[in-house]
């Protein structure tokens, strides 16, 4: 797939996409979480790619919101989703459905959403999904005691963009590597011309090490499942409690995660352990030993006498002896016991293995010397052996642990990105449940609603009255000031952007014909300026000019000019859109001056005022088919005229009488 082939994607994103593992997956599957893996590609601009690729894929123009207003109720729409979504990768992700023209789409995402309305919305998977979020790549993991050595100028910048976390090192010969070995705990050669060379210290030659991250690097597998613990095993009570199908084996994975410290460091085993004690604790334990030895040795001369004959000591000074000669000829026993004893303590204290314990048998000399000293330089020798063999044990538990999690990484991938695509599925599930959708009817001219109800009002939901409307054609909708009139284009909008989306609407029962594309003018603010006007009238004949199937919603046009004009321009725009495949509603005052003007017999809905109660309108919400709806002046006459207490002056019922006639 050309990258660059999707609309949106240039060089410099396509480059970045293709640092991906399989980015024409991801942007066929729409997988925001994975695009947003990329170099420099946000979350919010993943999704307006994954959106565009799709829109390629199903051929779709992508411009079926026509107008501003349009889009404003299609940005209203996924508000509403979105505020379902738990994890902000579901609401990310929900911004790749969109209202689209194209039936292939359509009928994708409705039958996804099919079974996403079949998802409970549970409470322990809502919770356990507030921890859940794309796995994240550790950065700042550096690795000091190890590195990677070459003679081969490509493999060496191969091998350092392979693995940044570590040094890579040019060498020449067994001499260089020889130098390396002194200042690397371990040092991984990728020559095999090198292999067979006896080097002192841990030199390994690996030619396939740039094929074996665990091994070279286990320190990113580790990191990696340290980091996002907290998301795994939340995905793992997602996956639980949804009892989601997918191949992870979470026993493995809780497993995993234990032997994790909360440092992200392999937790030790016995040997490494025993290892790790023995190098912290080896000083002490050593000058432990010499007092060991040196109080049994004191306790030794303390508790008997030693006689020496004068011509005995006169020999021994004679030959310049000192104190070391009395005690290997009279405490000769007691000093080869407290030697033993201090042997025995350090290799007691550090629980040393018989390889090891014959190194420390040599810390404390066997010459009589009092008071009893270790020898520096056993003692540093041995303290060398335990830290190879700490370092090697830990190397070992490193690349095994991480052996073990490179096979469950793609695992864990699956496993986080099914609990993220559930909580995609429970927003819609949670979104139709709540405002009591059901899945729209394609088919036939215009669009009907029964029991709609629009989440849209300023409103607890339900307080809102539902309504039943039926529109084919062009329009006129008449009615009572906040009557409802602008409510009733807001949800014939609502429900074809949500019907073009493969979503359900709030409705008991809606039909809804296929369009191309919507438009929706909102009402103006005031009289515009000439310009304005002019504009205005542009936006029309662009709009009379274009063919295909269209949904027209236009709110008290007349708003822009002069009555009598406004009149006569509707009346003009209506039977330009008679006739074809438009389907269109003008929401006016002036229908009745409209119709009149107009050459065509234009229909004419209202949402009629029944009455006023306590000073307030009553309302009949649902437009009645041809039906000039009263005015709200009309009906404060009316109740004037029909309904006076005799609080008004005498004389005055006829005067109600003769305006309530003017309104015939």
């Amino acid at each position: 797939m050309d990258l660059e082939s999707v609309p949106g994607v240039g060089p410099k994103t396509a480059d970045r996409l293709a640092a991906l593992d399989d980015p024409e997956r991801a942007l066929a599957a729409g997988d925001v979480a994975a695009l947003a893996e990329a170099p420099g590609v946000t979350p919010g601009r993943a999704a307006t790619i994954a959106r565009a690729a799709i829109k390629a894929e199903h051929g779709d123009s992508g411009e079926f919101l026509a107008t501003d207003r349009a889009r404003e109720i299609y940005r209203d729409a996924l508000a509403l989703l979105q505020e379902h979504a738990v994890t902000d990768y579901a609401a990310k992700r929900l911004e790749t459905l969109y209202p689209a023209g194209s039936e292939s789409r359509i009928e994708e995402v409705r039958e996804w959403t099919t079974g996403a309305m079949a998802r409970e919305p549970d409470p322990e998977v809502l919770d356990a999904l507030a921890g859940v979020a794309p796995l994240e790549s550790p950065t700042g993991v550096r690795v000091r005691e190890r590195c990677l050595a070459t003679a081969d100028a490509e493999r060496h910048a191969a091998a350092e963009t392979a693995y940044p976390e570590i040094s890579v090192e040019i060498v020449e010969d067994a001499r260089d590597l020889a130098d390396l070995a002194t200042g690397y705990s371990t040092v991984i050669v990728l020559d095999e011309s090198f292999a067979g060379i006896d080097i002192a210290g841990d030199v390994r030659v690996e030619p396939d090490a740039l094929e074996k991250p665990a091994m070279v690097v286990p320190e990113r597998l580790l990191a990696f499942f340290a980091e996002n613990r907290d998301r795994l095993q939340a995905a793992a009570t997602v996956a639980r409690a949804a009892d989601l199908d997918m191949p992870c084996d979470l026993a493995a994975l809780d497993d995993a995660l234990g032997r994790l410290d909360g440092e992200g460091k392999v937790v030790p085993d016995d040997e490494l352990a025993r290892l790790r004690g023995a190098v912290d604790d080896l000083d002490a334990a050593v000058s432990t030993g010499e007092s060991v030895a040196n109080d049994r040795l004191r306790a030794a001369i303390e508790e008997r006498d030693v006689t020496i004959e004068g011509s005995d000591l006169l020999s021994l000074v004679e030959q310049g002896a000192g104190v070391d000669s009395l005690l290997s000829r009279e405490l000769a026993d007691e000093h080869a016991e407290a030697i033993e004893a201090a042997r025995e303590h350090l290799v007691d204290a550090l629980a040393l293995d018989a390889g090891e314990a014959e190194i420390a048998a040599r810390a404390f000399p066997d010459e009589p010397t009092f008071p009893v000293e270790h020898d520096e330089d056993v003692v540093s020798r041995l303290r060398e052996e335990l830290t190879a063999a700490r370092d090697r044990r830990a190397g070992k538990l490193k690349r095994d642990f991480a052996a073990d999690l490179a096979n469950l990484r793609e695992d864990c991938e699956a496993l986080v990105n099914a609990a993220l695509e559930r909580d995609v599925e429970l927003a819609v599930s949670r979104f139709a449940s709540e405002f009591d959708c059901t899945f729209p009817e394609f088919g036939g001219n215009g669009v009907t609603i029964e029991a709609g109800r629009s989440p849209l009002l300023d409103l607890p939901f339900e307080a809102v009255e539902s309504i039943n409307y039926e529109v084919t054609g062009p329009t006129l909708l008449s009615g009572v000031n906040s009557g409802g009139k602008t409510s009733t284009l807001d949800l014939l909008a609502l429900v074809t952007v949500l019907a073009h989306m493969g979503l359900p609407v709030p409705a008991e029962r809606a039909r809804v014909e296929r369009y191309d594309s919507l438009h929706y003018q909102e009402k103006s603010q005031g009289t515009l300026d000439a310009g304005a006007f002019e504009s205005t009238l542009r936006e029309f004949a662009g709009l009379v000019s274009r063919t295909g199937r269209r949904l027209v919603l236009v709110d008290e046009l007349e708003s822009i000019t002069e009555p009598g004009a406004s009149a006569r321009i509707i009346a003009g725009i209506l039977e330009e859109l008679a006739g074809g495949e438009t389907t269109a509603v003008f929401v006016s005052h002036l229908a009745g001056e409209i119709r009149e003007a107009a050459e065509f017999e234009v229909p004419v809905d209202g949402i009629e005022a029944v009455g006023l109660k306590g000073g307030e309108l009553v309302v009949e919400r649902s437009p009645k088919k041809d039906v000039l709806a009263r005015s709200t002046p009309e009906l404060i006459v009316e109740k004037l005229a029909t309904h006076n207490d005799g609080t008004t002056a005498e004389g005055a019922e006829p005067f109600y009488d003769r305006l309530l006639e003017k309104f015939e």
